[in-house]
């Protein structure tokens, strides 16, 4: 695969052989108050020796499964901008984050500020310092976003959508549908993570049209040898641990990353835990000034047992533990029709699990990725990437909490397996030019994987009642099992252009054709095909995105974009039957906005308005029903501001407004027309503040305290139950150590101090409309320490 894109390419442009160019030149840097300079060519850094003796110190600022979803991973790849870019970026942070390159989000090696769209970037110092230990508490840090670590489905909301709706990738490779692969990570091994919001197939494929969020891994650095490590304890007895390296070898123009972070993290809820293992690392070989290759590995493995939620239970009969400002509404249970009238969260049950004593989560997953980025003139460079992802996954837990009529509770169990096998190649061709005397920038990119998925699943049910309170929780009992596979090819051209038409004004656009086939598989009990199966089917979706941005004066750019995304209208190969065809669903934006850099690089905020309309929508009801729910209609705008006053004092917020709802939603029986998508607040607000007193008389110590409040929510299409708005406030405290006699070789140590949830909060955190019986509640007041190291 990787020879047919590369051969393509080359043909098309007109290149001479390897090793007669020799890409030399720069990009030009500008203050960050001053108009965009020219585009500058991609170019690979010539090799240096590396330095006799290492430095003295190290900068300070550098289903899941969706259970009865089944959902079928749709993988596709974003071509990564130079490899250079994907290491440790050097240039000076400003407030939010917007002047490093996003390969996350364009292809052309931009700016968020250069990208006629919202682009966060969530920075590991930004990671380290408001302590997101995994991935779901990256979220965070980005405007309007919000997550649930549900065990049956790691999801997003981003601008009005959720769930498959908001593709998660990994180093711009898209493994499937975020149900199933979002796996929650440690973040030590991360060097940042890229939000962009809205419609964004373009870059990630099918799904997308809430937005795309990409984690990038650190990367090697060019220059001496730096190392960090850390340790942290939280009151609830868990464990988080790491340590990295990276920098030149002997070897000359051979760089290299190591990292490995293990995390034993235990729950709030009564017997629950998590275990998570990372271990990253890549190499970086530049053989000429214009040829480097890199090779990378990923090992992950995680283990859980696992929280499956709360029951919802009638405010009558909890009475006196009837909890308040949690949830809200009136429930007509889904699993066994009981009328529950009003209902709440018993008190009693804040830390109870109801799974079975034998449930388990484990995820393993091992990456290799390797390719090379050529430099064939000063104006045309070519890179290419070869992936592999191999995934094993298993759930076996009771998944359904459901309260009924006798004052128990209904359980039923559920089991899935995941095997997948991804094997995929991206190749781009950048063309750095001129056309009618304006600067040009064309990306070519070629795509190709090949997925192998199977899914052997529960073909029964166990179930039993167990009591509300001090519930017997027992085991799984027996097991029989039916199979599924998916295997999809697929193959997509990338185009994206950026065409500068005067020194301040830019025309951006893109265009991508992605043609796929999707096989199908499903047996029973006795490995006997079921009715209408296999079976095939094909798409040839075409999606895009055109722009432009303006600086109108220096450091204030104005931009405006429109995009389009499309997915399968299920969000899943499994969930339509032979006998009505997976369709696409079609969706696209309007957004316009404004970015500013200010008061000399200690300032920036950035403003959108947008406007989604998603068509041709299915939506999930409780077990594996789905209906046809027409249209979702999303509109709000977002802002957010960061600034550094005096160098001692950090400020940072922001707030995001959506109004999502759906249209021309008709069922037999009603209609949701009007109702608002489940897990979609309509207001989410962050901020923070911090001030670091460098000569207390002591050490240098930084307080500071972050607040974060969401919305109002629907746990369910029938918008009849609120999870209700919260607020959570967090506080830290660091105290730096410099390098001392006593520890000669460790160059900076620093301790945390930190307090989750300080007003202890009892809140609703998320909802799976698949399990509309339950709830899954906010962790508690924590407590915890750490200690860094860079040495």
């Amino acid at each position: 695969m990787c020879s047919v894109s590369l051969s393509i390419l080359l043909i098309a442009a007109d290149v001479p052989p390897f090793g007669l160019a020799d890409a030399q030149a720069q990009a030009p840097s500008t203050s960050p108050n001053q108009p965009a300079s020219s585009l500058p060519p991609v170019t690979v850094d010539a090799p240096q020796r590396r330095p006799t003796a290492r430095a003295a110190t190290l900068s300070n600022s550098q289903r899941g499964r969706t259970s009865r979803t089944n959902r079928n991973p749709r993988p596709s790849t974003i071509a990564e901008a130079s490899l250079h870019s994907q290491g440790q970026q050097q240039v000076p942070a400003t407030p939010l984050n917007t002047n490093v390159v996003t390969p996350g989000a364009s292809r052309l090696g931009l700016t968020p500020r250069e990208i006629p769209a919202t682009v966060e970037v969530v920075g590991a110092e930004t990671i380290r310092e408001q302590g997101y230990h995994t991935t779901i508490d990256t979220a965070k840090g980005a405007t309007g976003v919000t997550a649930g670590d549900a065990p049956n489905d790691v999801s997003f909301s981003m601008r009005g959508f959720q769930g498959d709706q908001v593709n998660v990738t990994y180093n711009g490779v898209n493994i499937g549908a975020t149900g199933n692969t979002a796996l929650t990570m440690e973040t030590f091994n991360l060097d940042r993570v890229e939000f962009l919001k809205g419609p964004s197939s373009l870059m990630s494929g099918q799904g997308a049209v809430g937005g795309a969020i990409n984690y990038v891994t650190k990367a090697p650095h060019t220059g001496p040898i730096t190392n960090e490590a850390f340790i942290g304890f939280d009151s609830f007895g868990s464990i988080r641990g790491g340590y990295g390296s990276g920098g030149s070898t002997n070897i000359r123009g051979l760089d290299y990353r190591f990292d490995i972070s293990r995390s034993v993290q235990n729950g709030f809820i009564d017997d629950t835990n998590t275990k998570n293992l990372h271990v990253s690392g890549q190499l970086d070989y530049r053989l000429t000034n214009a040829f480097k290759v890199f090779v990378a590995t990923e090992y992950k493995d995680y283990k859980a047992r696992v929280y499956e939620g709360t029951p919802l239970v009638p405010v009558a009969f909890s009475g006196p533990f009837a909890t308040t400002g949690i949830v809200s509404g009136t429930k007509v249970s889904d699993y066994n029709g009981t009328n529950l009238g009003a209902v709440t969260i018993d008190s009693r049950t804040l830390t109870t699990n109801y799974n079975v004593l034998d449930n388990h989560k484990t995820i393993k997953e091992s990456w290799i990725r390797g390719g090379f980025e050529w430099n064939l003139t000063n104006n045309v460079t070519l890179r290419s990437q070869i992936y592999n992802d191999n995934a094993s996954r298993d759930w076996y837990n009771n998944e359904v909490s459901a309260f009924n009529a006798s004052n128990l509770v209904d359980r039923e169990r559920f089991y899935v397996h995941h095997n997948q096998n991804l094997l995929g190649n991206n190749t781009d061709l950048t063309w750095n030019s001129h056309l009618f005397g304006m600067e040009n920038r064309l990306v070519t990119a070629l795509e190709f994987y090949h997925l192998d998925f199977s899914r052997p699943g529960a073909a029964n049910f166990p179930s039993d009642q167990v009591m509300l309170v001090d519930p017997f929780r027992g085991y799984y009992g027996l097991l029989t099992t039916q199979r599924q596979t998916a295997t999809i090819d697929s193959f997509a051209i990338n185009l994206e252009d950026r065409l500068k038409i005067t020194e301040n004004f830019a025309l951006i656009g893109g265009l991508r054709y992605n043609p796929f086939e999707l096989d199908r598989t499903s047996t029973n009990v006795s490995g006997v095909s079921k009715v209408g199966f296999p079976y095939s089917v094909s798409f040839q979706p075409v999606t895009g995105r055109i722009g432009y941005t303006w600086e109108a004066i220096p450091g204030m750019t104005f931009y405006s974009q429109y995009a389009t995304a499309s997915d399968l209208s299920a969000g899943s190969t499994f969930l339509l039957s032979p006998t009505q065809p997976p369709t696409l669903t079609s969706a696209r934006s309007y957004e316009t906005g404004v970015k500013n850099l200010l008061w000399n690089g200690r300032a920036e905020w950035t403003f959108s308005a947008f406007d989604i309309e998603r068509s041709n929508v299915y939506s999930a009801q409780a077990g594996q029903t789905l209906n046809l729910a027409g249209k979702v209609k999303s509109q709000g705008v977002e802002f957010a501001a960061a600034a550094r006053p005096i160098p001692e004092l950090k400020l940072w917020g922001n707030i995001a407004y959506v109004h999502a709802r759906y249209a021309d939603y008709e069922f037999s029986g009603g209609s949701f027309s009007g109702n608002a998508p489940p897990n979609i607040p309509a207001v989410v607000v962050n901020g923070g503040a911090s001030y670091r007193f460098a000569n207390p008389g002591w050490l240098p110590v930084e307080l500071g305290v972050s607040v974060r409040h969401v919305g109002n929510r629907y746990s369910t299409d029938a918008n009849t139950v609120t999870l209700l708005a919260y607020t959570t406030a967090d506080a830290f405290a660091f105290i730096d150590i410099p390098k001392s006699a006593m520890f000669p070789t460790v160059d900076s140590t620093r301790v945390t101090f930190r307090v989750r949830n300080f007003t202890d909060a009892k809140y609703a955190a998320w909802s799976d409309p698949f399990y509309p019986d339950q709830i899954f509640l906010g962790a508690p007041r924590t407590y915890e320490i750490a200690a860094s190291f860079k040495f």
